[in-house]
């Protein structure tokens, strides 16, 4: 059951993403591509899951059940701080964008007009 669950949110998400990137507006977009890499952090933590016990204690740890992999949580710890830092890079970029063009809509951008010529 909890399985089943934890599917659901991690479809969910990336589905949630997924729409988000498909947007005109830039913030969406980048929303979206956030909420892409942290389903997909999830994704990794659920996944590195070692049914063997604790694997510093060998065999004498045998009834403590499934265990984390530690690498797995260290490297998705730092994908959490690197998504946060790009989040926040393409943010400000944004918005250096809209003080540039009068517009974060992508359409209006790619056609390299203004807000004004539309």
């Amino acid at each position: 059951m909890t399985e089943f669950v934890l599917a659901t949110v991690l479809g969910l998400l990336f589905a949630l993403g997924t729409f988000l990137v498909l947007r005109r507006d830039v913030v969406r977009v980048v929303w979206g591509v956030s909420i892409i890499s942290q389903a997909a952090n999830v994704y990794l933590v659920t996944m590195g899951v070692m049914d063997g016990g604790v694997p510093v204690l060998g065999h004498h740890g045998e009834g403590a059940g499934a265990v984390t992999d530690p690498l797995v949580q260290a490297l998705v710890l730092t994908a959490i701080v690197i998504g946060f830092g790009t989040t926040a890079f393409a943010l400000v970029l944004t918005y250096r964008v809209y003080e540039e063009h009068g517009t974060i809509d992508l359409l209006q951008l790619g056609r390299g007009g203004d807000a004004d010529d539309v």
